[in-house]
């Protein structure tokens, strides 16, 4: 088939936009030497922050699904007032500066506020520990599951629960066993962006919790500190591990959709 000039002006910007993404990556990649990434993968400091990363990214997610996930659903059927100012709201967090985020995380956690007060009552603090790294990963992440999630259960036929509820099921059985299900791909979708986008954040955790340090903190501390020679290594590190992580869960919510289908 004959290509016309309009799909060689399509291949043509796209293989410049693919390019952008591709070049600093490999230009990264290709200054580090194995024995650089080799070596920091063998840093104590490095290996704390990565998984310091990835278990309060995890957690921020696992403990915010369970009412994410209603609320997405209560959005995707209920029609009230004000509803476009609540998924306003919901979406706020992508569009605000990260580190005005952190600073209001921040206002609301630190010591001297209800919320921080009742925490160190509990025996533990926000500032500066795990707790508030991953409430300021959910804060910036949270809109990510709730879209998904919400295009998840808009996508199931009303039809089928009100045939469930019209043979007797309760409402938490039907939304457990009709919508819950039939939304699972969008959901696992949304579970996984949320946690790769924390994974990600800086601005919000760098003004919550600066030590301990998260990965993409550790790496502008070493940039600021040391330049960038001694912070691409871990930068590279890093990548590798957010691309092996996402792709494990990718092929495991793949295996599970697969299952349910």
């Amino acid at each position: 088939m004959k290509t016309s000039i309009f799909q060689l002006t399509l291949i043509l910007l796209g293989g410049l936009v693919l390019l952008f993404i591709i070049a600093p990556l490999l230009g990264m990649f290709f200054k580090t030497s194995p024995s650089d990434l080799f070596q920091t993968s063998q840093d104590p400091e490095v290996i704390r922050s990565v998984w310091l990363t990835l278990w309060t990214s995890m957690a921020a997610t696992l403990f915010f699904a369970i009412g994410a996930i209603p609320l997405a659903y209560l959005l995707a059927r209920k029609k009230f007032r004000m509803k476009q100012l609540v998924l306003g709201i919901i979406n706020l967090p992508i569009v605000i500066p990260h580190s005005a985020a952190g600073i209001a995380i921040l206002g609301f956690v630190s010591r001297n506020t209800p919320v921080g007060k009742a925490a160190s009552l509990a025996g533990f603090d926000f500032v500066s520990t795990p707790a508030g790294i991953a409430l300021a990963m959910a804060f910036v992440s949270l809109p990510f599951l709730i879209n998904a999630a919400m295009d998840g259960f808009a996508a199931v036929p009303v039809r089928l629960e009100n045939a469930g509820l019209n043979l007797g099921a309760s409402p938490s059985r039907v939304f457990f066993s009709i919508s819950l299900p039939l939304a699972g791909r969008s959901i696992l979708t949304g579970l996984v962006l949320m946690f790769a986008r924390g994974m990600s954040e800086f601005g919000a955790v760098v003004i919550v919790a600066y030590h301990p340090m998260i990965t993409p903190v550790l790496i502008f501390e070493r940039f600021g500190a040391f330049g960038l020679s001694y912070a691409r290594p871990v930068a590279v590190l890093f990548i590798l591990v957010s691309l092996a992580v996402f792709i494990l869960l990718r092929l495991l919510t793949k295996d599970k959709i697969h299952a349910k289908n």
